[in-house]
């Protein structure tokens, strides 16, 4: 009896210890022994106000597999993305769970990063919020407010934590709870809570609150392998006042480029602000009131020999190509479609997304591929690798339809023409008006200069608006455009007087020209009419908008008109 008690109670204890020890390494499993030395936790502001927030992560000891991060759960709903990465090698990403729970904590918003497949030591966890959080007062819009998380909510002390507020050059902190845009903290607690408001200037234009909600990039590439490229860009303006500039970035090598505005018409010419980066300024046709949207359309060449790898056979083409790397604005939606030449097979695609993400369309003769990525911010970067044949027969494809069309044309209008032909008398020659080329050339010079001296006044009277030039410059600038406009105006007299004493069409066509100079006046000072009425609340800016695209068109018109004779006459004279 005694034994089989030993026996029992023996039993008993070992499988207590058992129990335990198996309880024992499921905790230690379950939570590793691990440090958090050091965050470096980056808030940037992007030129539309959208915020991005970097924790770059340095831990050592045992790493769990799943890493949390929070802040406070007020800034939940303006989470736009989240991607999480290896600190040295931005292309090893992790998978991001978000809106998860804090361990038992309430009140935070976590995101959960699985180290399933590989622990770093250092990673960095990237977050976009909206630009919501970024609020420009009123009364003076160069005075902003930003809501930000000071420091991010982790589950263990952090030894170090080093935060910095990344604004746009020649910002100025005004007030908040964090001394200056640097700040640091030793030993930063479990589970901090900590929500802010910072206050800070900056110089005008700076930073503009607006909506990107897409952005649409076509690429042409044409039978010369010469590289055309447009930027359609949607925004929406969600500052409390009206947009009427906005900058871009164009490509490195992009040059000439021109803008449209959604109707199509000519804007005035991007204005570089920036070498390093590109950067260019875009003077909206109208203003952008608050809540309102528009779009415009950059167009610009790019340089073939960047892009363009070594033949790969007799007809074979490739090339690659890095697109958004240098953009500063967040984008909704994104896309890139690159047009192939006609008569061009394509015969690879690769993209750096791998997410099956493009589409490849045909028509008869062409082919497009289309690349689509939402949630685009200035770190991200999309390279794209295409291989395409061409044969050089295409060449002359157009111009021997063009032939083709213009012989069947021919002929109809000659067989019609021999049908209906009928016997005529002699036609008594008619008186024919001459004048001499070097008239003629001297008349078309005069009127193109005087043509671009105009456009110069236009464009020194808009940088004086700006604040880009000095007043005292400005006068003397304008003052000496102004006398070499009197000089030529004087100079077109005398050789208009002589065009109209010749007859004839040069007398027509100086008819036409005074015409059209007369509703070019006209519009321009209709224009300056209503933009005074405007002004002064006397219509509306449904009325105002209305009234200005009639008047542009008169005037787009009359110059059109003005070009075509110039050109009509330069013909005569080569």
């Amino acid at each position: 009896m005694r034994k089989t008690a030993f026996l029992y109670i023996t039993l008993t204890l070992a499988m207590i210890i058992f129990v335990s020890t198996s309880f024992g390494s499921k905790a230690v499993g379950a939570n590793p022994d691990y440090n958090i030395d050091r965050v470096n936790h980056t808030v940037s502001v992007l030129y539309n106000g959208y915020v991005v927030i970097n924790d770059t992560i340095t831990t050592s000891g045992q790493m769990p597999n799943n890493f949390l991060l929070g802040f406070p759960y007020k800034y939940g709903p303006d989470v736009l993305r989240c991607l999480a990465y290896n600190a040295d090698d931005r292309s090893k990403t992790f998978p991001v769970t978000l809106d998860v729970t804090l361990e038992d904590r309430a009140g935070f918003y976590c995101v959960e990063v699985d180290f399933s497949k590989g622990v770093p030591q250092t990673f960095s966890v990237e977050i976009v919020l909206s630009n919501v959080l970024l609020t420009q007062e009123v009364e003076n819009a160069s005075v902003f407010n930003l809501d930000f998380p000071v420091f991010p909510s982790l589950t263990k002390t952090t030894t170090v934590c080093n935060g910095s507020i990344v604004l746009p050059e020649g910002a100025q902190y005004l007030n908040g709870p964090v001394d200056g845009l640097n700040y640091s903290q030793q030993n930063l607690g479990a589970f901090a809570y900590n929500a802010s408001v910072v206050t800070f200037s900056l110089p005008e234009d700076a930073i503009e609150l607006f909506e990107i909600t897409k952005l649409s990039r076509q690429i042409t590439i044409n039978e010369f392998s010469e590289i055309q490229s447009s930027d359609t860009y949607y925004i929406t303006n969600k500052s409390p006042n009206m947009i009427s500039l906005v900058d871009i970035v164009l490509p490195s090598n992009a040059s000439n480029p021109q803008a449209e505005d959604q109707f199509g018409r000519t804007m005035s010419e991007p204005e570089q602000i920036s070498l390093l980066s590109n950067r260019y300024e875009i003077n909206l046709t109208l203003p952008v009131e608050s809540g309102k949207s528009t779009i415009f359309t950059t167009s610009y060449s790019l340089m073939n020999e960047a892009y363009f790898k070594s033949p790969q056979g007799a007809n074979n083409l490739a090339f690659d190509m890095t697109v958004f790397q240098d953009i500063n604005y967040y984008v909704d939606q994104a896309s890139v479609i690159f047009v192939l030449p006609e008569g061009a097979r394509l015969l690879s695609f690769e993209d750096t997304l791998n997410d099956n993400s493009f589409g490849i369309s045909r028509s008869v003769f062409q082919e497009t591929v289309t690349v689509n990525k939402k949630s685009v911010t200035s770190l991200d970067s999309i390279a794209v690798g295409v291989a395409y044949e061409y044969n050089p027969v295409w060449l002359a494809f157009r111009p021997t339809m063009w032939v083709w069309a213009l012989a069947i044309v021919g002929s109809v209008v000659v067989f019609v023409w021999q049908r209906t032909k009928a016997p005529t008398g002699a036609a008594l020659p008619a008186k024919i008006s001459t004048m001499r080329p070097e008239y003629i050339r001297s008349f078309v010079d005069s009127y193109e200069e005087k043509m671009k001296l105009i456009f110069e006044v236009d464009s020194l009277e808009a940088r004086v608006q700006k604040g880009r030039i000095p007043r005292r410059r400005y006068k003397v600038q304008k003052k000496t455009l102004e006398m070499r406009l009197n000089a030529l105006s004087r100079s077109l007299g005398e050789v208009k007087e002589r065009m109209r004493s010749a007859g004839g069409h040069y007398a027509d066509l100086m008819r036409q020209l005074e015409v059209a100079e007369t509703e070019i006046n006209e519009a321009e000072a209709n224009v300056r009419s209503i933009e005074a009425r405007y002004g002064r609340g006397e219509i509306s800016l449904e009325t105002y908008r209305k009234l200005l695209g009639d008047y542009q068109r008169r005037k787009e018109k009359a110059e059109t008109t003005i070009n075509g004779i110039l050109l009509r006459l330069r013909e005569e004279i080569r």
